[in-house]
């Protein structure tokens, strides 16, 4: 993965603002108990400015692509059953499961251009997101995202070990666009994406992803 000057310069999601003036405060604090531990904290805040960072994206204009939910490694693909509390469908879908880790971009994007029909929140557990449990066991926001032509996709949400709180701003009959924010997930974490019966991933894993661009598969 390259680090280039536009990713540090890049705008803060609102999400950040309270976390970059909770971090600054108490920078602002350490400095008058010594100098070490004010340097200590504005690397801190540094770093909290950075993982709230929002970059723009260039999503491929194509209906037929599915992108990236999320920034991330792919961590694994296989056949799965989608979480149940949907009641959305039976039997085995290919998941691509995306992993976060502290210093990825956490503002998750729209997979495919359409119409959500579904939308549920699932209080669960906090595993480590990289472990295959986490997509049963962990908190979790989903989204049934029906295509213009009627196909349907589901992309997950999931808090991890660190991970305390996800944010989902799109909501049950929204109409939504290939590569449109929707959500953030805080410090650590990972997205799923269900894809449609017949439809292959064109991705591998350990392959990096970039939210909004990377094209996961064609429907």
């Amino acid at each position: 993965m390259v680090f280039t000057m536009w990713q540090f310069l890049a705008p803060i999601h609102k999400a950040g603002w309270p976390f970059v003036a909770i971090f600054a405060v108490g920078t602002f604090l350490l400095s008058l108990m010594s100098s070490f531990l004010g340097i200590v904290g504005v690397g801190l805040t540094l770093w909290c400015i950075y993982f709230f960072r929002d970059p723009e994206r260039v999503t491929p204009q194509d209906s037929q692509v599915v992108v990236s939910p999320a920034d991330g490694y792919v961590s694994m693909i296989t056949k799965a059953v989608p979480p149940q509390e949907l009641r959305w469908q039976e039997g085995e879908l290919t998941r691509v499961s995306i992993f976060l880790n502290v210093f990825d971009v956490h503002v998750n994007r729209i997979p495919v251009s359409g119409k959500i029909i579904k939308a549920h929140y699932y209080p669960g557990k906090f595993f480590n997101a990289s472990l295959d449990k986490a997509s049963e066991f962990n908190e979790r926001n989903s989204l049934v995202i029906k295509t213009e032509g009627g196909q349907e996709i589901l992309v997950v949400q999931i808090a991890g070990l660190i991970a305390r709180r996800i944010l989902c701003e799109a909501k049950d009959g929204d109409d939504v666009k290939a590569g449109d924010r929707y959500g953030i997930i805080r410090f650590g974490s990972r997205t799923d994406i269900y894809l449609p019966k017949g439809v292959d991933s064109q991705v591998l894993v350990g392959q990096y992803m970039i939210g909004g661009e990377t094209v996961i598969a064609r429907l």
